[in-house]
């Protein structure tokens, strides 16, 4: 996403705050899919859109409370709330007051200002990466559709459960088998969404190249795993260091935030992906693979 979309999209929350919109209204105001403008607005605002309009909505609402005579059950419903019994929880858990004390004087209640884009001097920091071009490569997977809104969503621990559940399950290790000693890489696998998506599939498995037995691929098949076939792809290739998962987020986080603007390169629809390598380097947690092309 550029500077002028995420501006685009900024403004287009803006000017329909108090309209019944969420983060694939906006995704659609941009010319983006679902998946592809939560992951990228989430990683550059530090929150998710719908975080943003609601932030948004509750500070203007207190205003609204403080200074106009406007009644608790019409600000609830002019600002998205079903009933006033949502919009003074909401209210509450994110003033530290309720919407009734907000109209008293001395009321202490929380800001949350508009994003604006601005162009600052930084750098300096080193990136490593490496371009890679792969042909069509096919997986064997495990793959579970979750919400897209759950990307980035600190509360939210679906895909890391879905891995211990996989490892608990003993689904994991007798795909490794199927690989010669030294090449039983995981990969942890997002799949490219269409426009209008509310979820998007994420699996977990391994290639299948000239180092894998095929002859057992229908056994698998037969019991639930899915052949994942990723489309011929340039892409840009970042070590996630790190003890845990936090740093493939803070991967994403500079990929959008230093790599794009730097370098000209746009993220596509093709698979995304982490390999986990069975004998990788002191510190790497693993690879990141991001599908790019040239704007």
């Amino acid at each position: 996403m550029s500077i002028q979309y995420m501006q685009q999209a900024i403004q287009f929350m803006e000017d329909h705050i108090c309209e019944n919109i969420n983060y694939m209204d906006v995704a659609q105001s941009v010319h983006m899919s679902n998946y592809n403008f939560h992951r990228t607005f989430s990683f550059i605002a530090g929150i998710t859109a719908n975080e943003y309009i609601r932030n948004r909505r509750l500070t203007l609402a207190a205003q609204e409370l403080q200074t106009t005579d406007i009644s608790v059950l019409d600000a609830a419903y002019k600002y998205g709330y079903d009933t006033p019994e949502s919009f003074c929880k909401a209210f509450s858990r994110f003033h530290g007051a309720t919407p009734k004390q907000a109209k008293q004087k001395g009321t202490k209640l929380r800001l949350f200002q508009p994003l604006v884009i601005k162009i600052i001097l930084e750098g300096g920091n080193i990136m490593d990466y490496r371009m890679e071009h792969t042909t069509k490569q096919k997986f064997l997977a495990i793959v579970r559709a979750f919400p897209t809104e759950s990307i980035n969503d600190d509360t939210d621990h679906s895909v890391p459960d879905f891995w211990t559940e996989c490892n608990e399950k003993n689904l994991l290790e007798p795909m490794k088998q199927l690989r010669t000693a030294g090449k039983r890489d995981l990969y942890g696998l997002c799949t490219p969404t269409k426009d209008n998506d509310t979820h998007f599939n994420y699996g977990i498995g391994i290639i299948i190249d000239a180092d894998t037995d095929t002859s057992k691929l229908e056994q698998f098949t037969n019991n639930g795993y899915t052949i994942w076939e990723a489309e011929p792809a340039d892409y840009a290739v970042f070590p996630c260091i790190g003890a845990d998962g936090n740093c493939i987020g803070e991967t994403w986080s500079r990929f959008f935030k230093e790599f794009v603007p730097q370098t000209g390169y746009t993220q596509t629809d093709n698979t995304d992906y982490e390999i986990y390598f069975e004998k990788g380097e002191k510190g790497l947690f693993c690879e990141l693979w991001i599908p790019v092309q040239k704007r």
